[in-house]
């Protein structure tokens, strides 16, 4: 009894209340959504946060920094993590046009969420025993190598956004290690190239046509720019106060497509309106802000660069979703944590 009131009063309630209250907030949108929807997305997502939920306790009672002892153990689990996304190429089966879900039983799972884990895990751990000599060229390369690997692999699904949240997840743990001007300035000429090989060859042509539609919906509204556009009516239609749970006409009306997922944001920004977004971009503020002072906070590196790296994580996942459903970044088929 003592060790589990030590636990709970060791919890950081902020950041859990921020995550339940998006919880909260996540759970009720897809009830209202749940009237217009065949697939059960409500049960779903109650039963998957019981199983997150039950997973939170039972991760808190581990010590996390385990990991920076544990090389050959996180190894194995990047190699688990690439070979699921091998997997998920050979046998799985195209939903909305990408290779990127394993059927078990009766649900539907995503190896690439397991990745980006594994990757923040394995970079924290690879920079936390050579911060000192983070200069040199060599640690830059290899690291790269380690997050190019599963990233070609998740844009063969293809799946653009999941590849860029990785990247991210590199630059962002490469870059709160320290590094000189001119490797960054060779990154991001790095970064120029593999984007142009990737439109090249990687990307899809329903991807290229959603970057174009971006630049101008209105070009071509019945087809690659419909997604944008109905997603910015509905974001605006939202006006101050929203049109209250269940009256969201965008979604009810089937113009937005994919509500419950890739334009979750925009179906509730119609029924909640302005005053709702504030709200929840708050909890979403609370919760990174919680993860970087915590990462600040920690008595060694490896702390430090996995508490950044998952912020990161976090971050580039809520700023691509937003983003894409306010129509100024193009669609890339992420949805909004939690």
């Amino acid at each position: 009894m003592k060790r589990i009131l030590f636990h709970l009063a060791r919890y950081d309630w902020l950041l859990a209340g921020a995550v339940l209250l998006l919880m909260a907030i996540g759970l009720l949108s897809l009830f209202s959504l749940s009237a217009v929807s065949s697939i059960p997305f409500f049960s779903r997502q109650l039963l998957w946060a019981g199983v997150g939920l039950l997973f939170l306790i039972i991760a808190s009672t581990i010590d996390f920094r385990l990991f920076r002892t544990q090389g050959f153990l996180i190894f194995l689990l990047y190699v688990l993590a690439v070979a699921l996304l091998i997997v998920v190429l050979l046998i799985s089966h195209r939903i909305r046009g990408v290779e990127g879900w394993l059927q078990i039983g009766g649900f539907s799972l995503q190896p690439v969420e397991f990745a980006k884990l594994v990757l923040v895990i394995l970079l924290a751990k690879f920079f936390s025993k050579r911060h000192i000599e983070i200069y040199r060229a060599e640690h830059l390369f290899v690291s790269g190598l380690y997050a190019v690997l599963p990233t070609i692999l998740v844009l063969l699904q293809p799946d653009l956004g999941s590849a860029i949240i990785l990247i991210s997840i590199w630059f962002a743990v490469v870059l709160f290690s320290g590094m000189k001007l001119r490797h960054l300035i060779v990154l991001l000429l790095l970064a120029a190239i593999i984007f142009g090989a990737a439109w090249q060859w990687g990307l899809a042509p329903y991807q290229k046509s959603r970057i174009t539609g971006f630049l101008n919906p209105y070009a071509d509204p019945q087809g690659a720019g419909y997604q944008m556009i109905q997603s910015m009516i509905a974001v605006g239609s939202g006006g101050v106060w929203g049109k209250g749970l269940g009256y969201g006409s965008q979604s009810h009306l089937n113009f937005l497509p994919e509500a419950e997922t890739d334009f979750i944001f925009a179906a509730f920004a119609e029924e909640w309106g302005f005053a709702g977004i504030l709200g929840m971009v708050i909890l979403f503020f609370i919760l990174l802000w919680r993860m970087v002072r915590i990462s600040m906070k920690a008595a060694d590196n490896f702390s430090r660069l996995y508490a950044l790296g998952f912020a990161a994580f976090i971050f580039t996942q809520i700023f691509i979703h937003i983003g894409m459903n306010m129509g100024v970044l193009p669609i890339t088929g992420i949805t909004l944590p939690f």
